[in-house]
């Protein structure tokens, strides 16, 4: 072989070892050249970078050596002012609607009907029966309370006037509302919707209006007249409209 063609190799050799010298990759999972130890890009004989399987010339502009060049330009691929890829931006999932909360739900409207029941409309002086104006009030009562969506209680509370004695006067209350219970029944009421009760003679509602009439007697006609709304029954239907 010539001194010529010696010199030649030698030079060749000399560049190539200097130019792979020079290309140093930063780590990278995926690389477009073949990588030496060191991450140095291994080189043919004529110093050109060695291709991997993963090359193309998007990878060569976006992987950078430790000169912070791309390493395409560093292997003579492609030019310095040639433009980089830009990094691939993970494209965030599309967000999920979130369903409109339900409006809430109006709670049913409490609807309580109270009915007082006075001794004209329902009992005759010391009496627990009903008369047939007291039955034609406690049937639209009935119907009313019917018509309720859902019927909680119905509370009937029986009062006596004050003539004859407190513990007289408390059972003739609590005949008078079982009376009404017993009517209600009658009238399609379930008859544990209905709760009775007596208060005898201790809620008056006339006050002092029949003082001074007499003799608290039943053959006081003034004062039993006087005191006819004392001898009632209240009623009262606790449901939802």
């Amino acid at each position: 072989m010539k001194k010529s063609h010696l010199f030649i190799l030698a030079a060749i050799a000399s560049f190539a070892a200097s130019a792979q010298a020079q290309i140093v990759v930063k780590s990278a999972p995926i690389q477009p050249y073949v990588i030496g130890s060191g991450n140095i890009v291994e080189k043919d004989g004529l110093g050109n970078c060695l291709r991997s399987n993963n090359y193309s010339t998007d990878l060569i502009k976006s992987v950078m050596t430790e000169a912070g060049k791309p390493v395409g330009v560093e292997c003579g691929e492609i030019k310095a002012d040639a433009p980089v890829a830009a990094a691939p931006v993970a494209t965030p999932p599309a967000a999920v609607a979130e369903k409109p909360a339900a409006a809430p739900v109006a709670a049913p409207t409490p609807a309580a009907q109270k009915v007082s029941l006075p001794s004209d409309a329902l009992f005759a002086y010391d009496k627990a029966d009903l008369s047939d104006l007291g039955k034609d009030n406690l049937t639209t009562f009935a119907d009313s309370a019917k018509k309720l969506k859902a019927l909680e209680v119905i509370i009937a509370v029986g009062h006596a006037d004050r003539i004859g004695s407190p513990a007289y006067n408390q059972k003739l209350s609590e005949k008078r509302a079982a009376a009404v219970k017993d009517f209600l029944v009658s009238q399609g009421i379930a008859a544990n919707k209905v709760y009775t009760e007596g208060k005898g003679e201790a809620q008056p509602i006339t006050g002092k209006t029949c003082e001074k009439l007499g003799a608290d007697s039943g053959k006081n006609k003034k004062l039993v007249d006087c005191l006819a709304p004392d001898r009632r029954v209240e009623l009262e239907a606790v449901g939802t409209k």
